[in-house]
């Protein structure tokens, strides 16, 4: 298909918007993620606050960023904010970071969480490996039927990508619905469960196997590494930033999409939590085997042994949906950097038929690939490298706010965040503990992480010195 530098076109409406965002949002984590946090903390009560903390922590960031969007709808609209705020430098360290790191990562988990949610279905048909290769660190390179699927997914999420905006809008619509009534059901069947116990609430966990957790002592170490473990379930509030150039009326839909969508995904990661404690214990949801989740738990509670096969079907969309607005978001960043010369130029084509940026969206189906084939095996070192990334730069896109207001004092604001100073303060005041203390916790995940960030600091040398070689030829 002939390409050329056509325009991206504003095709998602306001329901798409949210879909997009909520879709990205609501994936594996509420699934994967409830038994790692009760064993940081131990007791319901603290894991429930955990999910508030970590949903409110997300809300103050889609505030402020509502400002920001709205004032500059344009593609990949994170990176913009950045290069304006700090310069092409820093601007071309997000997108790094952002394209190679954090967000392919997160795509790889996600497809690695579908493979799971199939191998529950199947009933572990696809545990088997073709072959395998320990590597320095204790990780372990492997290639089998759970790779295959997981590539799977994202070769088809790609695909369906590179169709016009609004079709895959209409698909994130169609999968977020499906979602929702996921989660509303499992919840509405627990609280009608007829051995359920609101006693369960105020149980902590006793000697639960907690496979598979680094950090079970509770304190500040536990309630931080349940924090990151909540945020990543909430990670994907800013997902429609990406999207901010192909936007229906982007000042009024914009804040929209991004306040209303974290506020319907708190209510139901709360909702379906305390469902999970209705049902387990918190003893019994430690127990939960590392390769399961504790909704297939709770569902094999309700309805038995055959349920298991229906929620693993459901789960599967739930993460194929998340894989599906991860990538359609995540490829207008080189789009973006390849626009300001930051990428190979070829990144910024866009298919004059769909007007998409078809070659971005292929680069990144193959990184993501890359990624699913590395770490397979290890979901939870994934999506701790991926959040850790992204927290960095959600501190340095919230701070902006305050550039912004004193370098442009009258610009035309349709949203001002609610509750500012204050609002964007705390985020950035609580995102800055984390980091630090991810960083005290786990010394050697913070130091790889920082080191592929900082690796873009050659690149964009080196990108600079051949653009400089360029213009005086």
């Amino acid at each position: 298909m002939q390409t050329q530098h056509t325009q991206l076109i504003r095709g998602l409406g306001l329901i798409s918007a949210i879909s997009v965002n909520v879709a990205n949002i609501i994936g594996t984590g509420v699934f994967l993620k409830a038994r790692v946090i009760t064993c940081n903390v131990g007791s319901p009560a603290k894991a429930l606050m955990v999910w508030v903390f970590a949903g409110l922590l997300s809300l103050a960031g889609a505030l402020t960023y509502a400002e920001l969007l709205a004032m500059m709808p344009r593609a990949a609209g994170e990176y913009g904010i950045v290069r304006d705020a700090y310069g092409r430098t820093l601007g071309f360290i997000y997108g790094w970071t952002q394209f190679l790191i954090a967000r392919t990562a997160s795509a790889a988990a996600l497809a690695v969480g579908f493979a799971i949610f199939l191998n529950d279905l199947l009933d572990g048909l696809l545990k088997h490996s073709y072959f395998q290769y320990n590597l320095p660190g204790g990780h372990q390179l492997s290639f089998g039927r759970l790779e295959i699927v997981a590539l799977s997914a994202i070769v088809v999420t790609t695909l369906i990508n590179c169709a016009a905006v609004r079709v895959s809008g209409g698909v994130a619509s169609v999968l977020t619905g499906m979602k929702v009534v996921l989660l509303v059901g499992v919840g509405l069947g627990a609280f009608f469960y007829a051995h359920g116990s609101w006693g369960n609430l105020a149980l902590s966990n006793v000697g639960g196997a907690c496979e598979g957790v680094a950090i079970t002592t509770g304190g500040i170490a536990g309630l931080a590494a349940a924090m990151i473990g909540a945020l990543w379930a909430y990670d994907g509030w800013n997902n429609i930033t990406f999207l901010a150039g192909e936007v229906k009326n982007p000042g009024r839909n914009l804040p929209l999409a991004l306040i209303g969508g974290g506020f319907l995904v708190m209510g139901l990661y709360l909702f379906v939590n305390v469902s999970y404690y209705h049902v387990l214990t918190a003893t019994e949801v430690a127990n939960v085997s590392k390769s399961s989740s504790v909704a297939a738990e709770v569902v094999s509670r309700l309805l038995g042994a055959g349920a298991v096969t229906l929620m693993a079907a459901a789960m599967m969309t739930s993460s194929f949906g998340a894989l599906h607005a991860s990538l359609m978001a995540t490829a207008r960043v080189p789009y973006a950097l390849a626009k300001d010369g930051l990428a190979p130029r070829s990144l910024s084509l866009v298919s004059p038929r769909t007007h998409v940026p078809i070659r971005a969206l292929l680069v990144q189906g193959i990184l993501a690939c890359l990624v699913v084939l590395s770490f397979s095996a290890a979901y939870d070192t994934i999506t701790d490298y991926a959040i850790f990334a992204l927290t960095l730069f959600y501190v340095l896109v919230t701070a902006s706010v305050f550039i912004f207001r004193r370098r442009q004092p009258n610009a035309e604001r349709s949203y001002r965040t609610w509750g500012y100073p204050i609002v964007p303060i705390i985020f950035l005041v609580v995102s800055s503990w984390l980091i630090i203390q991810t960083i005290h916790d786990s010394p050697r995940k913070s130091a790889i992480g920082l080191v592929l960030i900082l690796l873009g600091l050659p690149v964009y040398w080196l990108l600079q010195s051949r653009s400089g070689a360029v213009t005086k030829h």
